[in-house]
């Protein structure tokens, strides 16, 4: 494994307008994604050795409850590392040239009976999360789907899981345009997924 490289969105920063603005997602991508990046590699730069024993960042973050680093760094670790893989997710998931992905529908409905009431529970966890932090559709280690939130930058892949669909719910992710309305930022969100 390389050290991290802040992903390209891939599609300009006003292309999810009206739902999500170009400024806050200007800040969100140049400085919240990038400094966890930065921070992460700061830790890797530390351990070299975590760079050829893990192939990927998702597979040293399933890892992470093993790594023997010192207690500040492996704090650091987790939550950077973390904010990198959900955010490189996220900017992914709304990529305005992304197809639809059947198959991951057909689970959805098959899971909760249709679309509208995945989106519905979706939205209840997302809404519900108390202060910082994401909403999840997983796989779990069965290969069963399931919603939950993870609290700060804290990663699916703690727990084993993939991450499938995450939302930010942090507020640096919709205060500039909704400030406290995290609802309305959630409802509007629905419009600029592109996967489901």
């Amino acid at each position: 494994m390389k050290l991290l490289t802040l992903p390209d969105l891939g599609y300009e920063y006003s292309a999810l307008e009206p739902y999500i603005d170009a400024r806050t997602m200007e800040i969100h991508h140049t400085k919240h994604h990038a400094g966890y990046t930065n921070k992460a590699n700061a830790v890797l730069e530390k351990y070299p050795e975590l760079l050829k024993e893990y192939e990927t960042p998702e597979g040293l973050m399933r890892a992470w409850s093993e790594l023997d680093l010192s207690e500040p760094d492996k704090v650091a670790l987790k939550n950077n590392l973390g904010g990198y893989l959900n955010h490189a997710l996220f900017w992914r998931l709304m990529d305005p040239e992304l197809k639809p992905d059947q198959t991951l529908r057909e689970r959805v409905v098959a899971r909760f009976g249709s679309l509208d009431r995945f989106k519905e529970e979706f939205s209840q966890v997302a809404v519900g999360h108390f202060g910082s932090g994401w909403a999840w559709l997983v796989e779990d280690d069965q290969g069963e789907l399931k919603l939950y939130s993870t609290p700060n930058q804290d990663s699916p892949h703690l727990k084993g899981h993939k991450p499938l669909i995450g939302l930010d719910v942090w507020e640096h992710a919709y205060y500039l345009k909704y400030q406290n309305r995290r609802p309305e930022y959630i409802e509007n969100w629905w419009q600029v997924l592109k996967l489901i």
